[in-house]
């Protein structure tokens, strides 16, 4: 069985010019934790993750080391919260999306799908086929196809 057998074709995408509100939103109103962004040829471009924003709108921390070999933690970024979350809103998805993703392409096996989205620890993988997007598939899916008949 290949990728394009088992992955969902219609994807939930946006395009490299938007902002971080597009995502949030997207993210809320379809329940999920991440999608591709494209340009305007489709050509995925980057990945982005409700972790990517976790990390952003997080508290910053530096680690330092000093004389005497302890860690000291040294309390970065003292904007509030609320303050750093709204402030992400209007900013451009490449700001804080992966520009280095890993994707599959549609005639991949489901072998190696799973094996990427295991090693790899990864929900879901953009599909490729001729340079664009052209689906995605997640755990569930694979997971779905590999056990209906053996269930």
């Amino acid at each position: 069985m290949q990728a394009h057998q088992i992955m969902k074709s219609d994807v939930i995408k946006v395009k490299e010019t938007e902002n971080v509100r597009s995502v949030i939103e997207k993210f809320i109103e379809h329940g999920i934790s991440g999608l591709p962004i494209v340009n305007d040829r489709n050509e995925i471009k980057a990945y982005i993750s409700d972790g990517d924003v976790m990390r952003f709108i997080g508290k910053q921390k530096d680690y330092v080391v000093d004389m005497f070999s302890f860690v000291n933690v040294i309390e970065g970024n003292d904007v509030p919260f609320e303050e750093r979350a709204k402030n992400i809103l209007e900013m451009n998805v490449l700001k804080i999306a992966k520009r280095r993703f890993i994707k599959v392409f549609w005639n991949d096996s489901i072998e190696n799908v799973a094996a990427i989205l295991g090693e790899k620890q990864i929900k879901k993988l953009p599909v490729e086929r001729d340079g664009v997007l052209v689906g995605i598939i997640s755990r569930g899916d694979v997971i779905r196809h590999s056990f209906k008949t053996l269930l």
